[in-house]
Parts: structure tokens; C-alpha cells; sequence
């Protein structure tokens, strides 16, 4: 039954041989890898005009020049990406390229950074999304936590079905928002063009506060937000159809171009018509309610803005499981997480990230504005870090054209680490600092990660062939009761060819008389040992009996027996006191003993 609902939820098995039929075309991993950086369009203008507007109209004077700075910001970044999938085709993105370039500590700061990024991108996303549903039902308001949760889990269940199908999945709604999106901000053009500025739907609000060099970093900070997700795709080179560079690189540029033109058009559109974004209606409603005149094209562009919000999330759930892969193999991050489900994506990342997520989203309320402050500031320290690490690699390289591509990095460098610091500066205060805490934190436990599998690669280094010497063996066989299921695990154990003893904790001293009778009248050579329990526990007396008959010979080994009933059906599994785990677990730690629960099915 498990099997069915596993496939109705998942599908069933990939054979590992098709792994070259998922990988994804440019149009599926333009859903796949670009939802995040194309949802920003929704609130990035936005960001821009809630820190101007404080300055009210001299304010509202500068966002089209501050949204030109991020637009050419993403030029230099996208430029110095597409260097970098060419040259590091392995993925891995910003991890990759520092830690090769810059040393370990530079690469696993990279990583830790992105991993905050990609959590707190899936909680922003789907939250925003269920804002923006919310304002079309209100009466969904209250259920916000439970909404998100359920998104995140949708989430999860199309990524673990694999990455060509969950591509698949994201197309539809992918280029229904670029594509109204793009006819509303292509019609409000033509009509600037032509001459017909349309009217201002608001007056700029009062100042509250003087206009100043800090107020337009802050509001440079915030719509730089639109630029998280653009490293996806350099993460994730491998998942591409071959020639996988090519392919990354085009889809990368394709995506820069669409995000640049519509979050410019959006700026322009939203500063001609004096918008003033608030709960009620940001600034793609207000243009779509002035230009679009309210009409079919405002509630596509809309319902098809608050799907894209949802899925965005949907670029961490792509980049996070790869990335942690990648760790893995270098043995900073559990070695499960390198491991591909039956569906072949990375099913152990997905998993982790979708409950970290919840966590985040049930903790801050399903608020937007809650999380925001932790937006973005992990991602411009990747670029950094990334252009940086670039920066050497040219250096080392010097191959064709190396002084170009040297200065493209150089200039992607030191633009995105001059933001990284207002970032950082502009949204301390507001939550960035928990960012800022939980990187190095994230970088000591990498660290010890690591540490621990080189212990334990040395601890089995040295071994001498099997059979080199005697070991002396004695199975004990745990007994409860004289029944079908200790007669079998005793007779499994007597063909062993070992000494055998059954072993009875005694929690009660009458029971324990009754078993010594019955046992001697089963009239088996195999001695019974009764343990006493005063305080009628069962695992740390056993615990304590079997240490003290392997310390009678320092070089025996002991395999203790628990017979195991396997009941006919799945659901009288909890009629069962499931003693067998509890044993193995505690003698998890215990050299030279070896638990081994012996099944016996009705």
C-alpha cells in the first residue's frame, strides 16, 4: 500500500539510466531556475519607492535612477556568471569557485550564505504569494500559516517527481507572467511614447524624512532583492541538456534580459503614473487598475503575479539539494544528501529544505514583512565571493582574452561587495544581523562535519584480512517468553556453531520463577541467565549482563538475539512494544556486540 501511494504522489522509479532524459531544455529551466529572479518584479520596484516615498516627492524623483543602477548591477552580474558556467560546468556556483580560488574558509562562507539565501527565499516567496491571494479572498487571511505550509509541501512533491517533470510544471504559469506582464508594459510604453502619460493615481505622502545619501542606499538595498536567484543557474549547470555550458549560459542571459526589461518597464511605468505602493495594491496593480484600465489583462497580470510568488520558491528547491550534493561529495554536509531518490532528483535536500522552511514561516506568522530584513543579504555575499574567487582564477589561467574576462570579474567583484556592505549596513538593524550570526555558525559546523568523516577515514584506514585471528563468539538470545518465537531465534542461534545462553530480565520475580520451570522442562542444553531488575527496566540491566560477559574475554564478540514478532498487517504494528530497536540502539555504542533482530512472521 505504501508502494502505490508512493508512486500516486512521486511516479514511479527512474532507472539511474535516465538520468540524460531529465535533464532539462532552455524553456523548461527558464521555469525551473528563473522564478525567483523573474517573482521579484513584483515587489522590487516596490521596495524601491517605500524607502523613497519617506522623502516624499524629492524622493520619488530618484527611483528611476536607482532602479537604472540595479539594472546595470545585473548586467555586470550576469555577465561575470556566464564566465563562470563556462568555466566551472561541475556547478556549484559561488561554493565551487571560492573555495578553489580562495581557500576552503572563503568557499564554505559562500555556501553558508547561499543556503540562508535559498531558505529564506522559499519562505519570502510563498508568503508574498499568500499575501498576494489573500488580498483577492480576505477571508483566507486568518489561514495564511496553514496555506504557506500546504505550498511548501506542494513544492516539495513536484521537486522530488524530478527535475525535468517539476520544469515541466513551471512553465505554464512561468510564461503567462512574462507574457501579460510584458503586453501591459509594452502598451503603457507605446502610450508614453505616443505621447499619452496617463494620470497619477496618488500624490507623493509628506516627508518623514530628509533626503539623504543613507535613505537612497536603503532604498538601493531593497531593490536589489529583485537579483536573488540569478546564481541559480550557474548552481545548477548540470541538470541542463548538453552541452550543458551553452545551454546554462544562454538561459541565464535570456532570463537577465527578460528581468531587466520588465523590472525597468515597471519602473518607469510605476514613476509616470506617481505610484505609491501599499497592502492594498503594489505597483504592477496600480499600473495594470491606470493603463490596462481595470480590464481582463490587470487580473491576468495579476493572478498570474501571485501564482509566480508562490512557485518562486521553487528556484531554492533546485539550487539548495544541488548545492548540498556537491558538499556532501566534499564531505562538508552529510553524505545522504548526495544521494538521488527514485525519481533522481536529490530527495534528502529537498525534504530538509521544505521542513526548514515550514519552521521559518510557522515561527515568523506567515509574514512577508517579518522575514524581508533576511532577504538578500546572503546573496550579494556569494556574488562577492564568486567575482572574487573568478578574479584569481584568471589570474592563475590566462588563457584567451583572460584580461577581459579578468576585468568583467574584477568590476562584478568590487560592484556587488560595495552592495553586500549596504545590505549588510542598511538592514542590521531590521534582522540582517541573524544573517549575519548564522553564516559563521553555518561555517564551524561545515567545518566539523568535515572533521568528522577525516576521523573516521583514518579510524578504518588500518585492518588486518579476515581470519587472521580468533575470535570468540557467544550469542545471547533475549527471552521473554517461552513461545513460536523464541524456540526459532534459539535454533537460529545454535546453528551459528557459537556457545548460546538465554538471557531473561527479571522484573518480576514470580514471572521469572514461572520461566525457570518452564525452561527446564523444555529440557534444552541451552542455560538460562536471569538478570534482576529491582526497578523493572529491561534495556540497562541487559546492557550491563551482556558488558560484563564480553569483558570475560577482551577479544570476544557478542551477537545478541531479540526475537521480533512481524504481525500479519501494517496497522498492528503499534500493538507491539517495538523492545528490538530500543536494544539495538543501545548497544549502538558498545564495541565488539552485534544486535540482530530475528523476524518471525505470523
Amino acid at each position: 500500500m505504501i508502494g502505490r501511494l508512493r508512486e500516486v504522489l512521486i511516479g514511479p522509479p527512474l532507472p539511474s539510466s535516465a538520468a540524460g532524459h531529465e535533464r532539462l531544455t532552455r524553456p523548461r529551466a527558464l521555469g525551473a531556475f528563473g522564478l525567483d529572479a523573474l517573482s521579484s518584479v513584483a515587489y522590487g520596484p516596490d521596495e524601491i519607492l517605500y524607502v523613497l516615498l519617506l522623502a516624499g516627492a524629492a524622493g520619488a524623483q530618484l527611483d528611476l535612477p536607482v532602479a537604472a543602477a540595479i539594472a546595470l548591477l545585473l548586467g555586470i552580474v550576469t555577465i561575470s556568471y556566464r564566465q563562470t558556467i563556462f568555466a566551472y560546468p561541475r556547478g556549484g556556483g559561488s561554493y565551487t569557485v571560492a573555495r578553489e580560488n580562495l581557500g576552503t574558509l572563503a568557499g564554505l562562507t559562500a555556501a553558508a550564505a547561499l543556503m540562508v539565501d535559498y531558505l529564506t527565499t522559499v519562505a519570502v516567496s510563498v508568503t508574498a504569494g499568500v499575501e498576494a491571494v489573500t488580498a483577492f479572498v480576505p477571508a483566507l487571511f486568518p489561514y495564511r500559516v496553514a496555506l504557506g505550509v500546504g505550498c511548501i509541501v506542494l513544492l516539495m512533491l513536484v521537486n522530488i517527481r524530478g527535475v525535468r517533470e517539476a520544469g515541466a510544471f513551471f512553465v505554464l504559469p512561468t510564461y503567462v507572467f512574462v507574457g501579460s506582464l510584458g503586453l501591459l508594459v509594452t502598451w503603457g510604453l507605446m502610450r508614453l511614447a505616443l505621447g499619452g502619460s496617463p494620470p497619477h493615481v496618488a500624490s507623493p505622502p509628506p516627508a518623514v524624512e530628509p533626503l539623504s545619501l543613507l535613505l537612497v542606499l536603503r532604498a538601493f538595498a531593497g531593490g536589489c532583492t529583485a537579483m536573488t536567484g540569478i546564481e541559480a543557474i550557474a548552481n545548477g549547470v548540470p541538470a541542463f541538456q548538453k552541452p550543458e555550458s551553452r545551454n546554462a549560459a544562454g538561459t541565464l542571459v535570456v532570463l537577465a534580459c527578460i528581468l531587466g526589461a520588465l523590472f525597468l518597464g515597471v519602473a518607469v511605468l510605476g514613476h509616470s503614473i506617481g505610484a505609491v505602493p501599499s497592502d492594498r495594491a503594489n505597483v504592477i496593480a496600480q499600473i495594470g487598475q491606470t493603463v490596462g484600465g481595470g480590464g481582463p489583462l490587470y487580473y491576468v497580470v495579476q493572478v498570474s503575479a501571485a501564482v509566480i510568488l508562490l512557485l518562486a520558491a521553487n528556484t531554492s528547491f533546485n539550487g539548495f539539494p544541488r548545492l548540498a550534493a556537491i558538499m556532501a561529495e566534499d564531505d562538508y554536509f552529510p553524505h545522504r544528501f548526495a544521494r538521488r531518490g527514485l525519481r533522481l532528483a536529490f530527495s534528502n535536500g529537498i525534504v530538509f529544505l521544505g521542513a526548514l522552511a515550514i519552521v521559518l514561516v510557522v515561527v515568523f506568522g506567515g509574514s512577508t514583512h517579518a522575514l524581508i530584513p533576511l532577504f538578500a543579504v546572503g546573496v550579494f555575499l556569494c556574488f562577492t565571493l564568486s567575482q572574487a574567487g573568478m578574479v584569481v582564477h584568471w589570474l592563475r589561467d590566462r588563457g584567451r582574452g583572460w584580461q577581459q574576462k579578468l576585468g568583467v570579474n574584477g568590476l562584478g567583484a568590487l560592484t556587488t561587495g560595495v552592495v553586500t556592505l549596504v545590505v549588510v549596513g542598511t538592514k542590521f538593524r531590521e534582522g540582517a544581523w541573524i544573517v549575519v550570526l548564522l553564516v559563521p555558525l553555518l561555517v564551524v559546523l561545515f567545518v566539523r562535519i568535515h572533521g568528522v568523516y577525516a576521523y573516521e577515514r583514518r579510524a578504518l584506514q588500518d585492518y588486518p584480512p579476515p581470519g587472521q585471528r580468533r575470535i570468540h563468539e557467544l550469542a545471547l538470545v533475549v527471552v521473554a517468553r517461552l513461545n513460536r518465537s523464541t524456540a526459532e531465534t534459539l535454533d537460529y542461534a545454535l546453528s551459528l556453531g557459537v556457545p548460546v545462553e538465554g538471557v531473561h530480565v527479571a522484573v518480576d520475580d514470580a514471572e521469572a520463577e514461572r520461566l525457570r520451570e518452564e525452561w527446564r522442562g523444555w529440557r534444552t542444553d541451552v542455560p538460562l541467565r536471569l538478570v534482576p531488575s529491582p526497578y523493572r527496566e529491561i534495556v540497562a540491566p541487559l546492557v550491563d549482563f551482556v558488558e560484563e560477559r564480553c569483558n570475560e574475554s577482551p577479544d570476544r564478540y557478542c551477537t545478541v538475539l531479540v526475537p521480533e514478532v512481524v504481525p500479519r498487517r501494517w496497522w498492528h504494528e503499534p500493538l507491539h512494544n517495538q523492545l528490538g530497536i530500543a536494544i539495538e540502539l543501545a548497544f549502538r555504542g558498545m564495541a565488539h556486540v552485534v544486535v540482530s533482530r530475528v523476524a518471525v512472521r505470523l
